[in-house]
């Protein structure tokens, strides 16, 4: 990759590393895809995404509300209810999710049928 090719493949680079660093983990847009139902309570959500941690759905929900994903409305008690939705800003990553799923289903279905091989192309090119 020439100096030229690498200079106009930076900003693509630095988006990436952005957007990665927002919804990166294997948790993030479980979670958001499981709010999009609708308003759900803490251990209500922790039984919608199977395999997650209290500890770890903690954390993400407070990343989450940080970057503005998701709301945490508190009604207090007793007992103390926290129920938890999703922002509209959370709409916009509604095309990223649904290209996602059906990349994971075109891959699962590609190494289930044993076509798991390597794809030896490389491209030079940086997409934008």
């Amino acid at each position: 990759m020439n100096k030229h090719q690498q200079s106009q493949c930076v900003p693509t680079m630095q988006a990436l590393r952005h957007a990665l660093l927002v919804v990166s983990g294997k948790w993030k847009l479980q979670i958001i895809v499981a709010l999009q139902d609708g308003t759900r309570h803490f251990r209500g959500l922790e039984r919608s995404v199977p395999g997650i941690s209290t500890k770890v759905l903690a954390k993400e929900l407070k990343d989450l509300e940080a970057h503005q994903f998701i709301a945490r409305t508190v009604h207090p008690g007793p007992p103390v209810v926290v129920e938890y939705n999703v922002l509209p800003y959370a709409r916009s990553l509604d095309p990223v999710i649904e290209v996602l799923k059906a990349w994971g289903l075109q891959h699962q279905q590609r190494l289930e049928a044993g076509n798991g091989s390597r794809n030896k192309q490389h491209s030079s090119d940086c997409k934008s």
